[in-house]
């Protein structure tokens, strides 16, 4: 997740915006109003759903970026999380992913949306890291009180801790209807093996594990193997804890982008995940409007084909 520094080729690469309709309308922090409507995000299915449920391909993680106190001193903060809330509804994002272990970032998704609103709009997703069965328990009740939410759009094991329990609870849980979803969560690529036998079990709807350019193992087994078994897949660490920027400081954006619809390096780091056809959702981290207009236009127009990936990632090695 990118941390509150960022290189300045993001910085200048943002000058690019002010022509689109995210950028031109973007109101003061505090203005507590939408932005207007951008292109319209692209959306995939979860392909275990019943009722055809699908994602925007661009949602947002709360590591990190979402744990900010509740004192006077996080006001300006709060404020900003807000408005990248409303605006990330109304840019049509619905995907918020939390856990217990990210500090106050569930009490924040909870308060926030609970201000706005408009809880109705958004896919709630956090997760259960901890042993023991009633102990599994009470950690998910907390979190459905701190997002406020009497159900949860997804619930996930996260690094596959004690997952024998916790995945016979979330069975019930989804019977129960108190989520709609259950997944399986890393954040390491030396989960992957395991990851990819438990997706062939044909238990878990989701999975998340990490994914970037700089940490590519995914794509030799795994997501190839969740798109044979019809798992919706998430990706976390997609600038891979802001490294990426780093790489490409100070470098121009290469002119043929314009032609897969991206003008800056975010977009061009996580149009490169969403062209694999497997991967269903990114979910960079922000607690900045101007950054979230950015990486939302990474879920609009068109997508990188595999040719283009190639010569991406050829570019991007070559820096």
């Amino acid at each position: 997740m990118r941390s509150a520094r960022y290189p300045i080729t993001r910085r200048r690469a943002l000058h690019a915006l002010a022509a689109s309709a995210i950028a031109t309308t973007m109101p003061a922090p505090n203005a507590q109003q939408p932005l207007a409507r951008p292109a319209a995000l692209i959306q995939r299915r979860i392909p275990k759903s019943k009722s055809g449920d699908s994602l925007p391909v661009v949602g947002i993680g709360t590591y990190q970026t979402f744990d900010v106190g509740t004192n006077a001193t996080h006001a300006a903060e709060r404020t900003e999380l807000k408005q990248v809330l409303l605006d990330f509804a109304a840019a049509g994002g619905t995907v918020l992913d939390s856990s217990p272990m990210y500090g106050e970032a569930e009490r924040v998704v909870g308060d926030l949306t609970h201000e706005l609103g408009n809880r109705e709009k958004y896919f709630f997703a956090t997760k259960v890291w901890i042993s023991g069965q009633q102990a599994g328990v009470r950690q998910m009740e907390q979190s459905l009180k701190l997002m406020r939410s009497a159900r949860l759009d997804l619930m996930q094991i996260h690094n596959l801790l004690d997952l024998d329990v916790h995945t016979r609870t979330l069975r019930d849980w989804k019977a129960s209807g108190k989520i709609r979803y259950m997944g399986i969560t890393h954040y390491h690529a030396g989960a992957h093996a395991e990851l990819e036998k438990l997706i062939k079990t044909n238990t878990y709807d989701t999975v998340q594990f990490n994914y970037s350019m700089v940490e590519r193992e995914a794509e030799a087994r795994l997501l190839p193997a969740c798109a044979d078994a019809g798992v919706a897949v998430i990706i976390n660490r997609p600038f891979a804890q802001a490294n990426l920027f780093g790489r490409v400081k100070g470098k121009p954006l290469p002119t043929w982008c314009a032609d897969f619809d991206c003008d800056s390096w975010a977009q061009f780091f996580l149009k490169y995940l969403l062209g694999h056809p497997a991967v269903t959702c990114v979910i960079p981290g922000t607690r900045r409007v101007a950054h979230l207009a950015d990486n939302l236009r990474a879920g609009t127009g068109r997508l990188p084909d595999a040719a283009q990936r190639k010569r991406m990632l050829e570019v991007f090695q070559s820096l």
